[in-house]
């Protein structure tokens, strides 16, 4: 029974990259491939596909304006979220469990549902077509979810430290600095990973509130298959390089993303 079982994750990992290796195979065809096929390999690969994006403005500067909002959305998000979920966690107060669940319902709230909000309060704050905005944006979305994983890792915590830090003489900086933030590593290593991948992989507010200077990949490969419709080993070029910033940063931690779903509270 146990030999029988032990196949499963291999046989899950298979299927799922099936279709990521058919992007990357599509990706290394010529561009004049209209209607690509599913091949082991391609006859002739190329990165000319690659070289393109990499040198042409437009698309590339798409992915430096992803990088940039989404950076600014896991410092706001981890800032806003850790004071957050340390409250939640150490004190008792009226209508804790009704906000604490309420940030859940945030969560799981669809993101067109707040497009419209979203691009009158920018356009009234003059701060359409920047990073700012669509950081904050994302920031709704972001910071439930960090703060339900944080209070997790953060009641793991024996409440004894914070006495013992208050007897020590420790201020409320030098506790978080010194003696919380290293416990709870793991926490803050988890919850900044999901606060890239949701800004990283969300692109409808992030093309409504940008048009040019901050325009993210995702409208870039919008824009190319709506006048390039064709030209799809490009887009499946694109696509690849789009996995890239999620694949290192996993890696990066991912001896913290294994404690991280076995510890605390990770939704």
């Amino acid at each position: 029974m146990t030999s029988r079982f032990s196949f499963t994750p291999a046989i899950f990992v298979f299927f799922v990259m099936i279709p990521v290796y058919w992007l990357i195979a599509i990706s290394l065809q010529s561009t004049g491939s209209s209607s690509p096929s599913l091949v082991l390999f391609p006859a002739e690969p190329t990165l000319s596909n690659f070289k393109f994006i990499l040198s042409d403005p437009d698309w590339y500067f798409g992915y430096i304006n992803a990088l940039i909002y989404v950076t600014i959305n896991m410092v706001i998000s981890m800032c806003v979220a850790l004071p957050a979920a340390y409250a939640f966690s150490r004190f008792r107060f009226p209508g804790r469990r009704f906000l604490f669940f309420g940030l859940l319902m945030l969560r799981m709230m669809v993101p067109a549902i707040l497009l419209v909000p979203f691009v009158q309060i920018f356009s009234t704050l003059n701060l359409i077509d920047t990073h700012l905005a669509v950081a904050i944006a994302h920031c709704f979305f972001s910071v439930p979810l960090a703060i339900w994983i944080l209070e997790g890792f953060i009641s793991e915590v024996p409440i004894e430290m914070d006495e013992s830090a208050a007897i020590d003489g420790y201020g409320t900086f030098g506790f978080f600095r010194r003696l919380l933030l290293p416990q709870i590593a793991t926490g803050i290593a988890v919850a900044a990973f999901f606060c890239f991948m949701f800004s990283w992989v969300e692109f409808l507010i992030s093309n409504a509130l940008t048009t040019i200077n901050a325009k993210p990949f995702g409208g870039i490969m919008s824009r190319a298959g709506s006048v390039m419709s064709a030209n799809i080993p490009l887009l499946a070029a694109a696509g690849v390089l789009g996995l890239i910033p999620g694949v290192i940063l996993a890696i990066t931690i991912r001896h913290h993303l294994a404690r991280g779903f076995s510890l605390g509270r990770v939704a």
